[in-house]
């Protein structure tokens, strides 16, 4: 069952076309890159999953039905994670604001959310930096943080937007070392310009440029590609130049 569904999908700004005959399914526990260039429409593919913006045309539902309705099951990791590092505000507050619901955050949590929040910097190996302010840590142990704070709502699907930039190779690597790791539990969709990074962690990839082009990543040292003649794109790339492997 595909649990994200994009048919015939078309998007503008204004009169400018963006998105065009957008067709995807994602599949529980896949691990989807979604790539392309500068100004392609990767973003706002996400933004339409997430129900940010509707399209024009087309249809997107989520677990068969609408994104409003499913909203819940999703975990989002914004592309701009840079609090304020002078506000003095600690990591396990940073989390408790993923849990969902409609009170105030840092007022009132029980101990069970409590709880939830150091189970999910747990899982992102930061559970040590707990009451550290967050202005002390590095980007990479940032973003940690932030996917931290996505885990608390319980999420069936995470979705990240350029989760590593600003952050150095060796960050990188830990980042998508750690989303391999949660995928083993949550479907993973992955906006980001790091292809070599990404190519070696990615079960599907979406080459989105006004159009979309897909993927299927054999699981293997080989990893064939079988796409439209008139398509090239830095998957082929990657592929020539023996960097998959």
């Amino acid at each position: 069952m595909s649990i994200i569904e994009i048919k015939n999908v078309n998007f503008s700004y204004e009169r400018d076309l963006i998105l065009e005959d957008i067709n995807l399914s994602v599949e529980e526990k896949d691990f989807l890159a979604i790539i392309g260039p500068n100004g392609g429409g990767k973003s706002t593919l996400l933004k339409l999953i997430l129900g940010m913006i509707k399209p024009n045309k087309g249809d997107i539902s989520l677990f068969g039905k609408k994104i409003s309705q499913s909203l819940s099951h999703i975990g989002y990791v914004p592309q701009n994670t840079n609090v304020n590092t002078n506000f003095p505000i600690k990591v396990i507050e940073v989390v408790m604001m993923g849990h969902v619901g409609d009170k105030p955050p840092l007022i009132g949590y029980k101990k069970e959310e409590i709880a939830c929040a150091m189970h999910a910097l747990g899982r992102v190996a930061m559970e040590k930096f707990a009451n550290t302010k967050i202005g002390d840590l590095s980007g990479g142990q940032r973003q940690r943080v932030m996917i931290a704070r996505a885990l608390c709502a319980h999420p069936k699907i995470l979705l990240l937007d350029e989760p590593t930039s600003n952050i150095d190779v060796k960050g990188q690597k830990q980042i998508y070392e750690l989303l391999r790791e949660l995928n083993k539990s949550i479907t993973v969709v992955v906006v980001s310009h790091d292809i070599s990074i990404i190519i070696e962690y990615a079960k599907k990839v979406a080459h989105v440029n006004k159009t979309l082009s897909f993927h299927n990543m054999p699981q293997n040292k080989e990893r064939k590609f079988f796409t439209k003649e008139e398509h090239f794109c830095e998957v082929e790339l990657l592929q020539m130049l023996g960097k998959t492997c």
